[in-house]
């Protein structure tokens, strides 16, 4: 990487860790200099920057576009207009230089036309805040004299990397601009020059903002926040409605919030007025829609009827948003993507996040809460005033931003689903879990060990994709908890496959009334509970469902010295066939999976359980799982990821119209045959 390079990565880097800064993806950041063109061999002016979609505090050379000046400054002279500027994003594909790195931004024109060696133009929720209020311009000129410019609101595009290069040529005083509804740019004739320069709007505008001490920008108090146990059990119980309502279009995994910022914003008078306004930075209605739901219910109001009135107000709001698409849609835009809303504002409970994956809606919150930010530094030095509607709608459905959606990879079979799996800190379990999150679903891993369960969901990804919990799954109180843990991290839960479990091997006559009551309470009594918490959350979001029983070939075949492993089985295997035809109604499915043999990584087999089938079938215990397979059709062991296998074909695309089977997963035991 070149020098140049370098210092912009490391400067972007430093920018992005701070939120104040900018927010994720959001804003972008250039250095020019020169390289030698590797083919006539002669010095050639070069523009680094920031490419389409990278985030600058994860910024890697990887993320960088990579052009030639000369021909990016060449387009000046052949740009048709204001009408036409999206044109010229095709064109900066012909001023890459060598394989050109990744896909230039919108924001390149800028970037390339302003006379600085390095520019950034970022998000700031304080130069926001400048940039959105009534008297901005006025503000920007009070605050920091002829230093910063006021740029009026227009479009990121080419016609603005024009005007703000005018801008920088007439006033050479200037160390950078506001840009009236969006952010703000600075310049520097060197890397470090241009960071002090960004820095110091950004906090200028922070400490004035902070100077104002008047009335709170968003009015008085008039809805206490429930208490911290409270809260959160109402945003349980709240999440799966919330999800299923924000699903209506297309399924939608969740976020939850409840930042001292979120619940101040749902607690003051001018809640409803400021969110009915909307958000004002591309980059935050593009993920948060131009406006969120309110629910204008007291925090003490009665669950029902909270969650009776959300189905009024989603229904009104997704009228709303069709009026909206209605009133600026042309023959030409993209179709409607969905009227639901992204975010769900709770007083006294917090905010309900959405979209298409874990990261997706807790981006979304956080941008939202960048939001509140801006909203309440603009009303306390002003009056907020987002840009109008007009302009939001030509935003939201641009053709370049449908082209970059039309760009995203296809989804895999599992995305959007919530699953929850236990006894999966080791084992079937982890084998489960990781083909689940393989083919797209967010996890829950439930387990006893906490620890295990921590580093299987750390393996993962971590709480993007998976988050660990300790449950007994014997304890009504543990799996309730469970469930609620899964709805306030992901919305709610599609995928429930009880698969926690043990087995001691004893014949009839040693077999205790605590070996018998152990096993039965958490494989039989486990499995109801879960199953019994899951559904109640599955139809209180009314998005259908999957529950898998992880059963065994041992709930058919008569086995010796094996008498409550095998009852209990036997119970596990007829309670999918009676939840099957119970919860079909609400769309849920429910089936089984009999493994056997499954040895190699097994924490029953691990735990005593091998050494015990291997004395009853004479065999050293570590032949054992080849004992198993010779006595099968197939000849072949079975391993966990033969169990995980049959998990995602019974929950995945293809067999959505089944329910009620038991997929035998042994390698061929004639005398575990469903008959």
């Amino acid at each position: 990487m070149s020098t140049v390079a370098e210092q912009l990565v490391a400067r972007s880097n430093r920018l992005g860790a701070d939120p104040r800064t900018t927010n994720y993806a959001g804003g972008n950041t250039s250095a020019k200099g020169t390289a030698t063109d590797p083919v006539t061999g002669t010095d050639v002016e070069l523009l680094w920057v920031k490419g389409s979609g990278g985030d600058l505090g994860t910024l890697t050379e990887k993320n960088l576009a990579v052009l030639r000046l000369d021909r990016l400054r060449a387009l000046a002279d052949v740009y048709p207009g204001v009408e036409r500027e999206d044109e010229m994003v095709a064109a900066f594909d012909y001023c890459l230089h060598g394989k050109g790195g990744a896909a230039p931004s919108i924001d390149t024109a800028m970037h390339a036309l302003v006379d600085a060696a390095h520019v950034d133009h970022l998000h700031p929720d304080s130069g926001i805040a400048f940039a959105t209020a009534a008297d901005g311009e006025a503000l920007t000129q009070e605050v920091f004299g002829d230093s910063v410019v006021w740029v009026p609101w227009r479009r990121p595009g080419f016609q603005l990397g024009l005007d703000i290069a005018e801008i920088k040529a007439k006033n050479p005083q200037a160390i950078g601009c506001i840009l009236g509804g969006h952010g703000i740019t600075a310049w520097g004739d060197t890397s470090e020059e241009a960071e002090q320069r960004s820095l110091h709007i950004v906090r200028t505008a922070e400490e004035f903002i902070a100077s104002r001490t008047g009335p709170h920008p968003f009015g008085d108090v008039v809805v206490t926040a429930l208490p911290d146990d409270e809260r959160r059990a109402r945003a349980a119980a709240l999440a799966p409605v919330i999800r299923g309502l924000a699903s209506t279009d297309k399924p939608q995994v969740g976020h939850y919030t409840s930042s001292e910022v979120v619940l101040d914003f749902v607690s003051r008078a001018e809640l409803g007025r400021l969110a009915e306004l909307g958000t004002s930075c591309p980059d935050h209605f593009l993920r948060t829609k131009v406006k969120p739901l309110v629910v204008d219910l007291p925090s003490d109001a009665p669950l029902d009827e909270v969650v009776g009135r959300l189905k009024e107000l989603h229904a009104t709001y997704r009228a709303d948003y069709q009026a909206y698409y209605d009133r600026h849609a042309t023959p030409d835009s993209p179709a409607i993507r969905g009227a639901d809303p992204a975010i769900v504002l709770v007083p006294g409970v917090g905010m309900f996040s959405f979209g298409k994956d874990k990261q997706t809606a807790r981006v979304a919150g956080e941008f939202y809460v960048n939001a509140i930010n801006v909203m309440r530094g603009a009303e306390a030095i002003s009056t907020y005033v987002p840009i109008d509607e007009a302009e939001k709608f030509r935003i939201e459905y641009w053709a370049l931003e449908e082209a970059k959606l039309a760009r995203m990879p296809k989804p895999k079979p599992l995305a959007t689903r919530v699953a929850l799996v236990t006894g999966a800190g080791s084992g079937i379990g982890r084998a489960i879990a990781e083909r689940l999150a393989a083919e797209g679903a967010c996890v829950v891993i439930a387990d006893l060990n906490l620890e295990g369960a921590a580093e299987v969901a750390a393996s993962l990804g971590g709480p993007d994709v998976a988050i660990a919990v300790q449950a007994d799954v014997t304890s009504e109180e543990d799996i309730a908890r469970l469930v609620a843990e899964t709805s306030l991290a992901f919305g709610g839960v599609d995928l429930v496959v009880n698969n926690a479990g043990l087995s001691i091997s004893k014949p009839l006559l040693e077999t205790s009334v605590r070996d018998w009551d152990l096993q039965h309470d958490v494989m039989a009594r486990g499995s109801f509970l879960v199953a019994r918490e899951a559904a109640r959350a599955m139809i209180a979001q009314d998005m259908g469902g999957d529950i898998v029983y992880i059963a065994s070939k041992n709930s058919l075949f008569a086995g010796p010295n094996n008498i409550a492993y095998s009852a209990t089985k036997a119970d596990q295997a007829h309670q999918v066939r009676l939840l099957a035809a119970e919860l079909g109604e609400h769309g849920i499915r429910v089936n089984g999976v009999n493994p056997d043999g499954v040895v190699r990584g097994s924490g029953i087999f691990a735990g005593g359980w091998g050494a015990k089938r291997a004395a009853v079938y004479g065999v050293p215990e570590e032949e054992l799982g080849a004992y198993y397979a010779q006595r099968t059709l197939l000849k072949k062991e079975v391993l966990p990821e033969h169990v995980a296998a049959a998990v995602f074909a019974l929950t995945g695309p293809d067999l959505v119209q089944t329910t009620g089977l038991h997929v035998p997963v042994d390698s061929g035991v004639a005398a575990a045959f469903l008959r």
